[in-house]
């Protein structure tokens, strides 16, 4: 059997040379060997294990945001976990009369988790709104915004390995700005966070909070154009899209990719942009700013697959 027919046999969806593009929320980058949708843990831990034997590199790819994928693709198996791991796996506990723990499965949408929250009149979590992407990768990267971030939210992590699944506390994760530390090879498939039950009064100031932070990001973000979201990390006290735009170079383009003119940190694909476009902007904007302010600008977008032509030496060197 192929490798495609033994993962099809493990429950797993299988397509080879699938485009990339339209999964990501930039829309560029070339193929992946293998894209592989396990439905459930089985399946999870047979393709694990199946990449291992086979010496295939896995690439897990949640919603597609925060990522650009090389023009070349990916020479392995990029992971998307399936229904098995949505919401439909929602656990609630009630710790005390307000202190709740809930559980949601990492392939759970930012928009599914704010959703649930506000039907079950949840708070703690207003930010989660204003984060595209899926659970397991808002977790990976300790995403957040000015509202909050992950770490001041999760509990525990269920992580699988090709070993099998467990549970990791968040004391485990090594939690930093926009950065966490999982164990080599695990995925994250489920996530306990800890919440409250709101009173009346701040189930309503919640709602306030999440559409106040969806009109700010209408008005501060470029959101009608495919991006992949801040592409820098802030420096300690300063801000990445300031230090950019005092460079002079909002609006900059390379190719079908623009510097926004909204948000000099975000990356907009104005039409028929490649992964390599996008890459020449980054490094643009990290070599001017760190010309001009001696800051290095530390990327918070994740590179993935092979870049054609290579990825430009100031990149590699805070990326690796």
């Amino acid at each position: 059997m192929t490798v495609a027919e033994r993962l099809r046999a493990a429950g797993c969806e299988v397509a080879e040379n699938y485009p990339l593009a339209a999964r990501t929320s930039v829309r560029v980058g070339g193929p992946a060997r293998f894209f592989v949708r396990p439905n459930d843990s089985a399946a999870l831990i047979a393709t694990l294990q199946l990449c291992a034997e086979e010496k295939i590199a896995v690439v897990p790819l949640g919603g597609g945001a925060n990522c650009i994928v090389g023009d070349g693709g990916v020479d392995g198996c990029v992971l998307r976990l399936g229904i098995g791991f949505s919401d439909y796996d929602t656990e609630l506990i009630r710790d005390t009369i307000d202190h709740v723990r809930i559980t949601f499965g990492a392939a759970t949408s930012s928009g599914r988790i704010a959703q649930l929250c506000k039907e079950l009149g949840l708070v703690g979590a207003e930010f989660i709104a204003g984060i595209p992407g899926t659970l397991g990768g808002m977790v990976t990267m300790n995403a957040g915004t000015r509202a909050g971030e992950m770490a001041s939210v999760v509990d525990a992590v269920e992580i699988t390995t090709a070993r099998g699944a467990t549970w990791l506390n968040a004391s485990a994760l090594g939690f930093a700005y926009r950065r966490s530390m999982l164990p080599p090879g695990g995925i994250v498939t489920r996530v306990r966070l800890n919440l409250r039950q709101g009173s009346p009064s701040e189930i309503e100031a919640s709602g306030r909070a999440v559409e106040a932070d969806r009109e700010y990001r209408k008005r501060t973000q470029p959101l009608t154009l495919p991006n992949s979201g801040s592409v820098f990390a802030n420096p300690p006290g300063e801000f990445a899209g300031q230090l950019i735009e005092r460079c002079g170079l909002k609006g900059r383009s390379e190719g079908g990719a623009q510097i926004s003119e909204k948000h000099a940190n975000w990356i907009v694909n104005t039409g028929g942009a490649y992964a390599r476009n996008v890459v020449a902007l980054m490094a643009l904007a990290q070599r001017e700013v760190k010309t001009r302010f001696g800051v290095t600008l530390r990327p918070e977008v994740k590179l993935l697959g092979t870049f054609d032509p290579p990825l430009p030496s100031e990149l590699i060197e805070v990326v690796q």
